[in-house]
């Protein structure tokens, strides 16, 4: 039987994705590049379908007894006929669509009444959020700007956040090709603002990726002092660049691995903010796909990562000067666990109580920093 305009792609899709280690969005991104003929409507339908069959895998697995996409699919669709499967013997980590490892370690952390929460939140589309650069312009002003086309309104905690209610094209938005704004969840808002950076201090974002805390805290210095933007892989910082000049940041100067001055930087920094690589277990809603790859070696993984990237972030501070540890990850293992072994193994004094965010119906995703102060 020949499918649907949009079926087809689902399921051809899905029959490709099978197996890769690709993330979600990329092979998506991808998949779409290479079929230019499905339009605006029919992408965002295929997109909104294809992540939420990968956020509740295991609940199809237990009700579908067949293997092929189009079977899947059709299960998709009914899970909300719930009166259809809710007495079936299923697992209750597949019920509430997470994987036993976070099952255990959610129910170990939250208990039961706010895992099962949690787990609803986590299986929600998440919310489309922008921060307004205040180097070019205010929030309110931006807001009035795309409230005559949109529906959006101010974040509740972060002050230069602004959230829309539908999912909207941004990318093609003068107000963007601007330099206006740039997209980041307020969770990341609220982390880059530990980052208390004045005018004419040094600061390295390590692990920078394409920079988008460094583009949140940058205006805080008012283009004096100079930021570094470090990270081993350098087609992010590419990225960066490009995001840098949009956003008219001019104090600012890439070091990919081996560069010079790496060395000569040492001991010289106001404030490093090392924005870890972790689970991402706060931003699940996003990538669903990541939640059915972790387990406990990742996360052992993670940890002893986590520390190594400390102990070289924090060659690079002056005495007394603060670094910044942050994850987006919900797991004490990666968040207040390392805090307390960064104080008793790292010259690192905590200042202040940790910002520990969980995720938040049709809001924030789950974020956590601790400052530190070099002693």
């Amino acid at each position: 039987m020949r499918l649907p305009f949009c079926d087809h792609h689902i399921v051809a899709f899905l029959e490709d994705f099978e197996g890769s280690n690709k993330p979600l969005d990329l092979c998506l991104s991808e998949y779409l590049r290479a079929h230019k003929s499905i339009g605006a409507h029919d992408r965002r339908m295929i997109g909104e379908t294809l992540y939420g069959m990968i956020r509740w895998k295991t609940l199809i697995d237990a009700i579908c007894p067949s293997s092929y996409a189009g079977d899947r699919l059709v299960c998709f669709r009914g899970l909300h006929r719930e009166e259809e499967w809710k007495n079936l013997d299923i697992p209750e980590p597949a019920r509430l669509g997470i994987p036993d490892f976070l099952y255990q370690k959610f129910l170990k952390m939250f208990g039961k009444e706010k895992l099962v929460g949690l787990c609803k939140v986590l299986n929600e589309p998440a919310p489309t959020t922008i921060r307004a650069n205040l180097l070019k312009t205010n929030r309110d002003d931006l807001l009035g700007r795309l409230q005559k086309e949109f529906e959006a309104s101010p974040c509740e905690y972060a002050p230069a956040g602004i959230q829309f209610k539908k999912r909207t094209p941004l990318f093609s938005l003068p107000e963007f090709k601007e330099g206006l704004f740039e997209v980041q969840d307020e969770g990341s808002q609220l982390v880059a603002g530990q980052v208390q950076a004045k005018p004419g201090d040094s600061v390295l974002d390590f692990c920078s990726g394409s920079g988008g805390k460094t583009l949140a805290f940058a205006p805080l210095m008012k283009g004096k002092g100079q930021i570094y933007l470090y990270d081993i892989r350098p087609w992010v910082l590419l990225e960066a660049r490009k995001r840098l000049k949009r956003a008219g940041i001019q104090n600012s100067q890439c070091l990919p691995p081996g560069h010079p001055q790496l060395t000569s930087i040492q001991g010289k920094m106001d404030w490093v903010l090392v924005d870890v690589p972790c689970s991402g277990t706060g931003t699940l809603r996003r990538n669903p796909d990541m939640k059915w790859k972790i387990d406990g070696a990742m996360i052992e993984r993670l940890v002893s990562q986590q520390r190594e990237i400390m102990v070289e972030a924090v060659k690079f501070l002056k005495p007394g000067a603060r670094l910044v540890y942050a994850t987006c990850s919900i797991l004490d293992d990666e968040n207040e666990g390392q805090t307390e072994y960064f104080s008793k193994n790292l010259p690192l004094e905590l200042e202040g109580k940790p910002l520990s965010l969980l995720p938040k119906e049709g809001g924030m995703d789950g974020f956590y920093s601790a400052v530190f102060r070099k002693i």
